[in-house]
């Protein structure tokens, strides 16, 4: 496929700077530009926004803060409505779109363009439920009053691996509550994002209330914002190291903070599972976005009366997945972002290998154009490897094993992460055991898919902190402010 048959998608898709309802250029004429993973050949090219771009645009949030506040919250679930269908009539131009910044495949774009808008028809719902509380004193004296408000304005820093549904997970609260938001996507796939800005801004969102500064550099437009004191919030998802950095800087003015960070999620098949739904289980939770998820899969603990039929099962079913363009309509599995991810798995399978894990199926890189890794199978893999440690984000599933329901649990819990576990077992009660017991924030039971955009997304430990989606997800940006009342 050459850049004719998708031309009329890039053609529509903005490449400014969107501040205070107006698209421009950013203050010093820099550009970034946007690549095809799968070939390496660059897609076009967006404004590199430089710090003065960045304040510009907390400017027109802060100047929209308090009519947006104000506005009524049926208007602003109107808004996001409105924002939903856009979404939804253009579909497949957003799937494709996605494709060719990130890579994924067709079919995986086409589910994440319907997961994003959803949160718009979410929060949509929410912004109508905001509520409070009148109470009576305990000492008969007075009356206790309670409301929720928008904490104010935000600085959203969504990532690369899913540009859409990261951004609406963050965007749909924050209009919804009445905030107002500067946001900062990914520079690996920031064209998702530019275009759906255009969809909101057609569907009514007012000037100032969403801007979006696109930028080479993210501490070049981050660390400005947060040191200024009218920024009030930040959400962040990405990586835990960047999160810690990202806490120091926010700590002189008390931002408050929600960080969706990395992940280690273990995927425990007991000896009383279903295997061909954990195998089924295993292909989703571990090959869904090309691997690049934080809720991936990343160590598979298998007990040792079922390992080697689980392993031959998964073999078989990953290495016949279809590695190609994601694009092309019979792709299960597309390239990797960049050259850097492609070598950080060749990493920690070398490193794995050299320990003396053995290759069930893929274990390389194919030869030719753009950043694929072949989906990878490793058993038998030593406790010390750094792929049981480090956060792979590929197409590779490490398998160790356990002998007992208190082993597997010591190795679950023995990371500094706590995101996602998955668990596939037939009893009621081990299911219940283990699921209370994993330390994270989220668990799979006999399933190897946990996001909706009606649940509380979120970790702990150094997964993080905070939920998006759910009902507690609009709380994130709203504050509870009591007023006391005299009643003589």
């Amino acid at each position: 496929m050459g850049r004719h048959d998708w031309a009329h998608v890039l053609d529509s898709v903005p490449t400014g700077l969107y501040i205070d309802g107006q698209w421009g250029g950013a203050s010093g004429g820099g550009r970034i530009e946007v690549a095809d993973p799968a070939t390496g050949e660059p897609l076009g090219e967006v404004a590199d926004a430089r710090p003065e771009d960045a304040v510009s645009a907390l400017d027109a949030a802060v100047g929209a803060a308090g009519e947006w506040a104000a506005t009524p919250p049926r208007e602003r679930a109107e808004v996001l409505r409105r924002g939903y269908q856009a979404m939804t009539d253009n579909a497949e131009e957003l799937a494709l779109l996605t494709t060719l910044e990130m890579g994924k495949t067709l079919t995986e774009s086409r589910a994440e363009v319907a997961y994003a808008a959803e949160f718009l028809r979410w929060f949509g719902e929410e912004a109508v439920r905001i509520g409070g509380d009148w109470s009576r004193s305990p000492s008969g004296a007075g009356r206790m009053l309670t409301m929720r408000q928008p904490v104010g304005p935000c600085l959203l820093i969504t990532p690369w691996n899913f540009p859409l549904a990261m951004g609406t997970r963050k965007i749909g609260p924050a209009i919804a509550a009445g905030c107002t938001m500067v946001v900062k996507p990914a520079k690996l796939t920031p064209l998702s994002m530019l275009r759906l800005t255009g969809l909101l801004a057609e569907a009514g969102l007012p000037p100032g209330v969403l801007n979006v500064v696109t930028s080479g550099s993210a501490a070049a437009v981050t660390e400005p914002l947060m040191a200024d004191p009218r920024l009030r919030k930040v959400s962040f998802t990405g990586s835990t190291p960047v999160g810690r950095t990202l806490m120091e800087r926010a700590a002189p003015n008390l931002l408050r903070l929600s960080m969706e960070l990395g992940g280690n999620a273990p995927f425990l098949v007991f000896d009383d599972a279903d295997l061909d739904l954990a195998v089924a289980g295993a292909v989703t939770a571990k090959m869904r976005n090309n691997g690049e998820s934080c809720v991936a899969a990343n160590r598979f603990l298998v007990a040792e009366s079922v390992a080697a039929e689980f392993s031959a099962r998964l073999a078989d079913r990953m290495g016949r997945m279809r590695v190609g363009h994601g694009a092309e309509a019979d792709t299960e599995v597309g390239p990797l972002i960049d050259a850097d991810a492609r070598d950080k798995v060749t990493e920690l399978v070398a490193d794995a290998t050299d320990r003396g894990a053995n290759v069930r199926t893929g274990g390389s890189a194919p030869s030719g154009k753009g950043w694929f890794y072949s989906p990878t199978v490793l058993t038998e893999v030593a406790p010390e490897s750094r792929i049981l440690r480090e956060e792979v984000f590929g197409p590779v599933a490490p398998i160790t094993t356990f002998d007992s329901e208190r082993e597997a649990l010591e190795l679950a819990n023995g990371t500094e992460y706590g995101l996602v576990g998955y668990v596939f077992t037939r009893e009621l009660n081990r299911a219940l055991r283990v699921g209370e017991a994993l330390e994270t924030g989220m668990v799979g039971l006999n399933t190897g898919l946990v996001s909706n955009p009606a649940a509380p997304f979120g970790g702990i430990k150094a997964s993080g902190f905070g939920r998006e989606g759910g009902a507690e997800g609009i709380q994130e940006y709203l504050a509870t402010k009591y007023i006391a009342v005299a009643t003589g």
